[in-house]
């Protein structure tokens, strides 16, 4: 009786939808899941009554994971034509454009498409197209990738990204674009002496614009940026209370709902760049550790599935998701604890923002269809 109710219920769902489940790391979703989760809470913790960021989020979270679940469907083994990436980029770098004619001007930035009941911003998906170009142009020229040109032509395809965002400007969002480019370098087995010799050219000419071109108040405001804490009054006053709020949370915490520097509002923008001070702040040192573990194990398993990749350009795209990860992470992270400038970089999954968590769930959901044609082992694995 219950094989013929289990056949029947499998009759019920198609058999690309049971391959589709059957092939999700849940280990992975619920990892993403639970860091996402506890955003939620924190949001929730500030106002008594209603909270706006809250609903919003939970509404995101779950249109996230719905689209989570119907991308892992699809087989992706079409992206590996390049007339379909090249096709991908153009249409990214169309919509990038465009945010300079109709985009919404948002505190000095002009970095989203206003549609009424919601705003997207095009930076975020933007750098999910960066990693498949980069995924594909290195497994193209996997042979032959120790020569400099290599480095030269990937670095042109970043480097059109990273300008269009970095006009908007959103230099956080710029930095991204390149920090991506200069992990997936790393990996690709391209010639390191040849990689040092460009980053080399790029600092001398960098110390060239210091000393000859950029003016007092231009020097001044790099300064403030890269160490904001130098005016604690002005420029580093959110990084000053970001530090307080980590600090004050101590082993346990202050309880969810009793962070004073978040619930009195001191700490800015505690629902997006600061929710991770916010955060340490009502769940203490414990909390932090919980979360930081949560962070591994998703890496973890982005990583394991990514060299079990089919081709190198799934490995490649696996890597670069990984990268893309760890450095909104790390930066938001130290920018909290007053280590980095604060660029505006959300942590993955845990700020506020429909835009962001899209992308990152649909980036997981990629992988997920990836999985489902990877193999055991991956015999031609030649990254370095």
């Amino acid at each position: 009786m219950k094989d013929t109710l289990v056949g029947a219920f499998k009759a019920l769902i198609p058999s690309r939808v049971r391959q589709g489940i059957g092939g999700i790391d849940w280990l992975l979703f619920f990892s993403a899941v639970l860091i996402a989760l506890a955003g939620l809470v924190t949001m929730n913790s500030f106002v008594e009554e209603q909270s706006y960021f809250f609903e919003r989020q939970l509404l995101w979270i779950g249109i996230s994971i719905v689209l989570f679940f119907i991308v892992s469907l699809i087989d992706f083994r079409f992206l590996r034509k390049t007339g379909v990436i090249v096709s991908i980029f153009v249409v990214a770098c169309v919509v990038l454009l465009l945010l300079f004619v109709v985009g919404q001007v948002s505190k000095g930035a002009q970095s989203w498409f206003n549609l009424g009941a919601f705003s997207i911003q095009p930076s975020d998906p933007a750098k999910l197209v960066i990693i498949l170009v980069l995924a594909k142009y290195f497994t193209r020229r996997h042979v032959e990738i120790a020569h400099v040109r290599h480095i030269i032509v990937s670095a042109l395809y970043a480097f059109i990204m990273f300008v269009l965002i970095l006009l908007q400007p959103d230099f956080g969002g710029a930095i991204v674009v390149f920090l991506l480019w200069f992990g997936m370098v790393m990996v690709s087995g391209i010639s390191k002496k040849h990689l040092i010799a460009v980053l080399l050219l790029g600092a001398v000419s960098f110390s060239g614009l210091w000393l000859y071109v950029f003016q007092d108040y231009q020097k001044q405001r790099i300064i403030t940026f890269i160490n904001p804490l130098a005016d604690v009054r002005g420029a580093g006053y959110n990084a000053y209370q970001s530090m307080i709020a980590v600090g004050s949370g101590q082993l346990l915490g202050k309880g969810v709902g009793y962070g004073t520097q978040s619930k009195l509002r001191f700490l800015p923008e505690y629902q997006t760049d600061f929710i991770f001070s916010a955060f340490a702040e009502e769940w203490g040192f414990i909390g932090v550790v919980l979360l930081f573990v949560l962070f591994g194990i998703l890496i973890w398993r982005i990583l394991r599935i990514a060299l079990h990749g089919a081709t190198n350009f799934e490995i490649l795209f696996g890597v670069g998701l990984t990268v893309l990860f760890m450095t909104h992470f790390t930066i938001n992270i130290g920018m909290n604890i007053g280590l980095l400038p604060v660029t505006g970089i959300t942590v993955p999954f845990m700020s506020y923002g429909g835009s962001h968590l899209l992308t990152e769930f649909f980036g997981l959901g990629i992988l997920m269809g990836m999985r489902r044609y990877g193999r055991l082992t991956h015999k031609d694995l030649l990254l370095s």
